[in-house]
């Protein structure tokens, strides 16, 4: 007895399969690497980019700073309080105030603009020193007129908080200027305390132009 075989329709043939690869290609189709970045060539960039930012941060922090500066002296210009220590020789010089190396209690305060710079003095002298004082100036006591406003006046006396107009107290002053070239000198002496007066001194350059 013959019998056929029927074919299996559930069965296929090896031969025709394609072999499975679970494996991820790790080249792509043609055979060339994608391109990369050498790690070396990002370091390189960094530290470029660290050596420009750096300093230009530098730069603006610098601008800042020195606006800050500007307007910190410009503050500093617009107080009104003295410092309580002897002003400097060069100060002294330009602004022609021949004041005693023995003055206690001394304070001074300087103020500028385009126009006029002024130093505010004062301080506290025998009575023999003041008539030295005088003297140096190019001025001398008989000058001195009774009054609290005949020698720094009181605009300029408000401007760092000198009270000229106590009770009880007594004044004498002058204004004196050697030339146009020269600083103009206010000066109150107060005279309460005859054998320890107290000096009060206003000098004022004043800028001309050609």
């Amino acid at each position: 007895m013959t019998t056929s075989a029927t074919p299996d329709s559930g069965t296929h043939d090896p031969v025709d399969e394609e072999p499975m690869d679970d494996r991820t290609p790790t080249t792509p189709p043609g055979g060339q690497r994608p391109p990369h970045r050498p790690r070396h060539r990002i370091v390189t960039l960094l530290i470029v980019v660290l050596l420009i930012a750096v300093p230009a941060g530098f730069l603006v922090k610098a601008a800042f700073v020195s606006r800050d500066s500007g307007e910190e002296k410009q503050r500093e210009a617009a107080l009104s309080d003295l410092t309580w220590e002897r002003p400097s020789k060069a100060d002294l010089r330009i602004y022609d105030v021949p004041m005693p190396k023995s003055a206690s209690y001394v304070a001074h305060y300087e103020a500028n603009s385009w126009k006029t710079s002024s130093l505010h003095v004062q301080f506290r002298i025998t009575d023999e020193k003041l008539d030295k004082f005088l003297h140096n100036v190019g001025t001398n006591g008989s000058q001195l007129r009774t009054g609290a406003w005949s020698g720094v006046s009181e605009a300029q006396a408000e401007r760092v908080g000198w009270e000229f107009g106590k009770s009880g107290r007594s004044y004498a002053g002058l204004v004196y200027q050697e030339s146009q070239q020269h600083p103009e000198l206010q000066i109150t002496v107060d005279t309460t305390a005859e054998e320890r007066p107290r000096v009060y001194v206003v000098s004022t350059v004043r800028f001309t132009g050609p």
